[in-house]
């Protein structure tokens, strides 16, 4: 008999007074020993590093000009990391990290979705509170994901593809490098044996005590389970962009550049100090390969709010530029908009680390020495 969970779902504001008071207040000590769990000292940080309101390279000097030690501090610091190495990894790869990167996924039975997570009705009582507070909240933690990235992948034998694009579609922290590449490390194809979790694990991460479902088996069972009844039902999620409409022209001077934000960089204090013309672009076709739901769209659009007289502009960058000429053109870089013109600017990263890496931890040795530790 499962004990229901009892955990508060976070809230996100989307004034930047409040994710900056966000960044103050997290525990860097804490969240190392009590990530795992689903009450853990999480910072609740990744959708403002996700759409770009907030770096990573900002929160990791924030953390360490308050004081802490990097030895004390490490996990936190390897969690921002990851979130750059992902970014590193789809720089190098590109739409390559859109199919199996590293190996074929073995052990698939179809390219769908088990209708049983969809509708959080696989009987595991952790897993279906959390899709279902996933709909509301757009929120998952990240050990969560895991689980149920193991259980559509290598339980229900679903390649990662479709369940990652239902799960970066509900996310207000989509980032689809993080999100791809994780399923994929999860469903075996980016990395070298495939992630489980057996509920014995859940259990003591969820605050749960449930026995007798299909995950209550030894490790050592899971290569010889055949597909549960909760998961046989497969289909593809409806996933399409609610995007608003344009209704009135920009407003735009023709003597003053143009700085392009989009899904990717919302950051408040880029050229903060020079008169421009800001412009938040919501490409259709960006919407149509990534698709996002009505409360990652009304989230964004909230966060816009913080740029100083910034505009929505719904339409394709060509004919933006072609219908509002400018003398100069600003935007920050991302693999997912290689097609803009203009002056293009790095992002904040942490480290001073381009390239591919096959592992995180390649890529974190190169990063530990630029680190100073006490």
């Amino acid at each position: 008999m499962a004990r229901p969970l009892n955990i508060a779902t976070p809230d996100f504001p989307t004034l930047y007074a409040a994710i900056l008071d966000r960044i103050e207040t997290l525990d860097p000590i804490k969240y190392g020993p009590t990530r795992n769990f689903i009450d853990g000292a999480v910072s609740y940080l990744s959708p403002y590093i996700s759409r770009g309101v907030i770096s990573t390279k900002q929160v990791f000097e924030k953390v360490i000009a308050q004081g802490y030690s990097l030895s004390a501090i490490e996990k936190f610091v390897q969690e921002l990391a990851w979130r750059d190495y992902w970014q590193q990894v789809w720089i190098a790869k590109g739409t390559l990290i859109d199919d199996d990167l590293k190996q074929r996924q073995n052990g698939i039975s179809n390219h769908e979705m088990p209708m049983g997570l969809l509708r959080a009705e696989t009987g595991i009582t952790a897993i279906d509170g959390a899709i279902r507070g996933f709909y509301e909240s757009g929120y998952l933690h990240n050990h969560l994901r895991m689980y149920i990235a193991s259980i559509a992948c290598n339980v229900g034998q679903s390649h990662w593809k479709i369940p990652a694009q239902w799960m970066y579609y509900h996310l207000l922290d989509g980032d689809w490098a993080s999100n791809a590449l994780s399923w994929q490390w999860v469903a075996g194809s980016n990395s070298n044996k495939k992630y489980y979790a057996n509920q014995e694990n859940i259990n003591k991460f969820c605050y749960t005590d449930q026995r007798d479902t299909f995950l209550d088996v030894g490790y050592e069972e899971f290569g010889t389970l055949e597909i549960p009844k909760s998961l046989l039902l497969t289909e593809v999620p409806k996933l399409k962009t609610p995007l608003p409409m344009q209704m009135l022209p920009l407003r735009i001077d023709p003597e003053l550049p143009l700085l392009i934000y989009n899904y990717y960089n919302l950051d408040p204090l880029w050229k903060k100090e020079i008169q421009a013309n800001r412009v938040v672009l919501l490409e259709p076709s960006f919407f149509q390969k990534y698709p996002v739901s009505q409360k990652a769209i009304d989230f964004m659009i909230a966060l816009t709010k913080n740029i100083h007289k910034a505009q929505l502009y719904v339409g394709q960058f060509q004919d933006l530029i072609e219908q509002y000429p400018t003398t100069e053109i600003y935007y920050k870089e991302h693999p997912t908009n290689n097609h803009y013109q203009g002056i293009k600017e790095s992002r904040d990263w942490m480290f001073e680390v381009e390239g591919y890496f096959p592992s995180f931890f390649g890529f974190w040795k190169k990063c530990k020495k630029q680190l100073r530790y006490a």
